[in-house]
């Protein structure tokens, strides 16, 4: 059975899409550390990260870093830090996330919750700085 990411790329299940290309797509997290924390996963289903090939590896953080850009600008924060956990999903994903101070990406605190239309804001004040 597929991932739940690569059901996300195939539109089986909804997600707030913030860029795509033919290799990789990014996506907001829709249980977020912080606003605007968004997955950039391989449309290629692999489990780890550092199980694709050095071109694709490095494709991969090259899209991130456009998509962390456009995150910084609109986003309020003083950086956008970059994580790669990967035991929830198994599926390969790199998790941007605004901070302004290192616990901001703490995975153990609890959680934030947007509403649908605070998920739809980022999302559109994200896409239009690509």
């Amino acid at each position: 059975m597929a991932s739940i990411f690569s059901r996300i790329v195939k539109g089986e299940i909804p997600s707030y899409k913030i860029a795509e290309n033919d290799r990789f797509f990014a996506f907001l997290d829709i249980n977020p550390v912080a606003k605007g924390h968004t997955l950039v996963i391989p449309k290629r289903e692999t489990d780890y990260i550092f199980s694709l090939d050095d071109e694709e590896l490095a494709g991969m953080m090259v899209f991130a870093k456009k998509v962390a850009m456009a995150i910084e600008k609109a986003v309020p924060c003083k950086r956008i830090a970059v994580a790669v956990i990967g035991l929830e999903v198994p599926h390969a994903h790199i998790h941007l996330i605004p901070i302004t101070q290192e616990g901001d990406m703490d995975f153990k605190k609890e959680h934030i919750h947007l509403s649908e239309a605070e998920f739809l804001d980022v999302q559109k004040r994200i896409v239009e700085q690509l």
